[in-house]
């Protein structure tokens, strides 16, 4: 069996055991049996419970940056695709903390670790934000100066209400429709969207 895929399959079963029993409870003894693998192969992949910890963010944000790439290569327009990319990444920021279990505990409490690994998928991220926004600049839909520094605002501004959307402090009531609405209200005022 190719390596990357016996490392994918102790990804899974760990991932599945942190969901059911919380990363803390969890042993890599435990992982090892989740898993189907011996102490010896786990400790191939992984130094540490941290390690595999780590990995299981990793892929989660992988499957996220896949999907954020999927919606930057639709055929829309840029400011539909942008408010398009702000709504999938917290919806599925929202669904992977969800879909974990008892790993959304450590997810809050465990912020530094977890930024280690989130570099790669911010620095992707940002890169996104960037071709979605130059392409709107391109086509005067946005006025921007400084696009690279806007695609980083977006970014660190979506990841300040992360925290708040999962847990549902931003709803107040407002129905989907009209909270994308403000959302739109304060993206295009922001980005000064031209009026076509």
């Amino acid at each position: 069996m190719a390596v990357s895929q016996t490392r994918r399959e102790i990804v899974n079963a760990a991932r599945q055991l942190f969901a059911k029993v919380g990363v803390e409870n969890a042993t890599m003894n435990d992982i090892a049996i989740a898993s189907k693998r011996g102490r010896r192969t786990l400790y191939t992949y992984f130094k540490n419970k941290e390690d595999v910890y780590l990995a299981v963010v990793e892929s989660e944000l992988e499957v996220l940056s896949r999907k954020m790439q999927e919606v930057m290569e639709r055929d829309m327009e840029p400011d539909e695709k942008l408010l398009e990319m702000i709504f999938t990444r917290l919806d599925m920021v929202k669904e992977v903390v969800y879909r974990n279990g008892t790993l959304r505990a450590g997810f809050f409490r465990d912020i530094w670790r977890v930024e280690k690994v989130r570099k790669k998928f911010d620095m992707r991220e940002v890169l996104l934000f960037e071709t979605v926004l130059g392409e709107g600049k391109e086509r005067g839909i946005f006025k921007i100066d400084d696009i690279q520094l806007t695609a980083m605002v977006i970014h660190y501004c979506l990841k300040g209400i992360e925290v708040p959307y999962i847990r549902g402090h931003l709803e107040l009531g407002l129905d989907v429709k009209t909270r994308r609405q403000y959302v739109r209200n304060m993206v295009f005022n922001a980005l000064q969207r031209q009026t076509i």
